[in-house]
């Protein structure tokens, strides 16, 4: 299909971004385009004003900065995945970049795109949420942090403002000796995850001693798996211990139900997919 008319800009410069954000109500922010640009074929958008930020080479950076990795939103999943900053310092974010939908998708999406878009089934935020991740927002009248918690709302709705713009992604550097892995099962024609899963451990002398799991594809939102990491910290780092805490993978969570999988197929995958990424965790020692 083909889009409703639109007017295009394309500034060289994040203030004239902003400029024109402000300035017209009908506005929308193009980044990577990969989800925004089909929605608007099938006229499920309709922004009258697309502002795209392709020119804004402040805007497409990664970098070490107060011990966390800093990375321009324009950054695309190539560049995340192969990015020799993030793979030494931020290993799970590129180990995640890595599984977004195909070639072409990696070298045109964003981080910062798939970020603000929001969707329930985006691979980053299971990766980003088990970081610990913030997100930069500026505006014409100052900027500022948000953890990416509080950031995701709920499918396809966020913190961001209107005016605002989403710049940076702040990653805090790894600790020395976590392992790091990211697990998921993918909806085979769209390459979104019906259950994907970022995992950090600490283990010392054979013991979890630190544990950051998050999902995404399961729910409303992705969401931090907090009854699975305080089942794991404490115990052995086994195949026994991994498949009693990947039992409460979905604890307080109202899991999916749709065309692809029904809620209870997701509460079975999500565990399924979180044991799984635990051992790979562990076996990546």
């Amino acid at each position: 299909m083909i889009p409703a008319r639109f007017e295009y800009s394309a500034p060289e410069t994040l203030s004239e971004a902003l400029r024109l954000l402000g300035s017209d109500g009908e506005a929308k922010v193009l980044a990577g385009g990969q989800s925004l640009v089909p929605m608007m074929k099938f006229r499920l958008a309709q922004p009258g004003h697309l502002i795209d930020l392709a020119r804004i080479p402040d805007l497409n950076f990664v970098a070490e900065e107060n011990g966390a990795i800093r990375i321009g939103a324009m950054t695309t999943h190539n560049q995340v995945e192969t990015s020799a900053l993030i793979r030494e310092k931020c290993p799970l974010l590129a180990k995640t970049a890595a599984h977004i939908g195909d070639v072409q998708v990696r070298n045109r999406g964003t981080i910062g795109g798939s970020v603000v878009h929001a969707d329930p089934a985006a691979d980053y935020p299971a990766a980003l949420l088990a970081m610990e991740a913030k997100v930069k927002l500026v505006s014409a009248s100052g900027e500022r942090m948000a953890g990416l918690d509080e950031f995701l709302v709920d499918a396809l709705t966020t913190l961001l403002e209107e005016g605002e713009i989403l710049t940076e992604v702040h990653v805090p550097l790894e600790r020395a000796g976590v392992l790091t892995a990211y697990r998921t099962l993918v909806q085979p024609a769209s390459g979104f995850a019906m259950a994907g899963v970022g995992v950090r451990l600490g283990v010392e002398n054979g013991t979890i001693t630190f544990a950051r799991v998050a999902l995404t594809g399961v729910g409303s939102k992705p969401y931090r798996a907090t009854a699975v990491e305080q089942a794991l910290v404490g115990q052995g780092a086994g195949a026994e211990t991994f498949a009693a805490a990947a039992a409460h993978a979905t604890d307080g969570v109202d899991a999916l139900s749709d065309m692809h999988a029904s809620a209870e197929y997701r509460v079975n995958l999500a565990a399924v997919q979180v044991r799984r990424a635990l051992e790979d965790a562990a076996g990546s020692a």
